[in-house]
């Protein structure tokens, strides 16, 4: 057989995602952790030209991050053909919850989600979901997970493409190729980054510009990093990141908007060094990021150099998918009202691709709920047969 070679680091969800994905049809696979192997990291950069994770090689076939359709091509096996009774876009806080409630409702159930744990996964540390005095994201999905896979539910890695709508029954095709029959729909497929829109973003991801600490962190030891943002999930990663590199640079649009207990860890953290009212204007480097260029509020430009970039700016709703078959709102969010329902029927949604103005995981958990249980209310109506 091929030999398959997963570059990863300890936390990295995506990567245990990956390697999850081989173990479930059965291919070995030899694991190297480059956050702790500074000589396989350079391995890994110079097989893929990047300083991010997982890197997967199959034979002389380099596969960069935990790309689900090229892994499906090589390992996959086809879909299941029936009519599921719901179908769930997400597996996040609220798909895994409304597939748990779906399952214990009896209701034949499929959950398609690019990953599992969705947004929570990057979370550093988490110090306000109930039951929990501090648990990481990664922590508490594999919880769900595990709770989630001791039921009736299949669960495929895959990314849903497009939604449409024959009769009473919804048709989803997957950029795998695939196509799903569904009676009814739960959307919970959260949101993705928000980018910097500078020039040349897309050439630097992965190779300095990241948007996973978790992930790729690990690989910045003794660098020299920056954070770019002023909330919470910045403020996390800027403290994290202050115990792994040499240096920390925060760079805030306007001020600092995180919690108080986030604001007054950084006040003891003599590496970071925090630029308000500044913006990152051009990124710089020849194969790697090597330096950036901020502008402040009174037009006054800098370039500085650094090893790595984070990106912490906010999140945009993933809907594209749904756009012209359920309402959106003016930021794209798709409009639910207090029982999870959308403005077609049979399609529910929960978590933050929603209206819902608080985004927290376990906001998300409960709506995800309310969505199962209308869905099977919807279900005893609609096919009473």
């Amino acid at each position: 057989m091929t030999k398959v070679t997963v570059y990863s680091t300890k936390n990295c969800p995506y990567c245990r995602m990956a390697k999850s994905f081989l173990e479930k049809y059965g291919v070995p696979y030899e694991n190297v952790d480059v956050g702790a192997d500074e000589k396989a990291a350079r391995t890994m950069i110079e097989l893929s030209g990047q300083r991010g994770v997982p890197v997967i090689t199959v034979g002389d076939e380099v596969i960069v991050g935990f790309d689900t359709q090229r892994l499906n091509e090589l390992f996959g096996e086809p879909p299941v053909t029936d009519t599921y009774d719901v179908l769930i876009v997400g597996a996040g806080p609220a798909g895994l919850t409304a597939g748990v409630y779906c399952a214990r409702k009896m209701l034949y159930t499929l959950i398609i989600s690019e990953n599992i744990g969705g947004q929570a996964l990057e979370s550093w540390a988490i110090e306000n979901y109930m039951g929990y005095r501090m648990i990481t994201g990664e922590d508490l999905m594999k919880k769900f997970e595990e709770q989630a896979r001791t039921l009736n539910i299949r669960l495929e890695l895959d990314k849903v493409t497009s939604i449409s709508k024959e009769d009473d029954i919804f048709i989803i095709r997957t950029i795998s190729d695939n196509t799903v029959r569904a009676k009814s729909l739960i959307l919970t497929q959260g949101n993705r980054p928000r980018n910097l829109g500078v020039a040349d973003e897309g050439k630097f991801l992965g190779r300095g510009l990241s948007v996973c600490s978790t992930c790729d962190g690990p690989l910045f030891r003794e660098k020299r990093v920056a954070v770019v943002g002023g909330g919470n999930s910045a403020l996390q990663t800027a403290l994290e990141m202050s115990e792994i590199a040499r240096s920390v640079i925060l760079i805030v649009r306007s001020s600092v908007r995180a919690d108080p207990v986030y604001v007054e860890k950084l006040k003891t953290r003599k590496n970071i060094t925090v630029h308000t009212n500044t913006t990152v204007t051009a990124l710089h480097g020849d194969k790697f990021l090597d330096a950036v260029t901020i502008r402040d509020e009174n037009g006054a430009e800098q370039k500085i150099g650094l090893d790595g970039l984070f990106i912490e700016i906010g999140w945009l709703p993933n809907t594209d998918m749904v756009a012209g078959l359920v309402e959106l709102n003016e930021k794209q969010e798709i409009v639910v009202d207090l029982n999870g329902r959308t403005s077609t029927p049979g399609i529910f949604a929960a978590g933050d691709v929603t209206n819902v103005k608080s985004k927290q995981i376990v906001i998300a958990s409960g709506d995800g709920a309310k969505a199962a249980l209308e869905t099977y209310e919807y279900l005893m109506r609609t096919f009473k047969d």
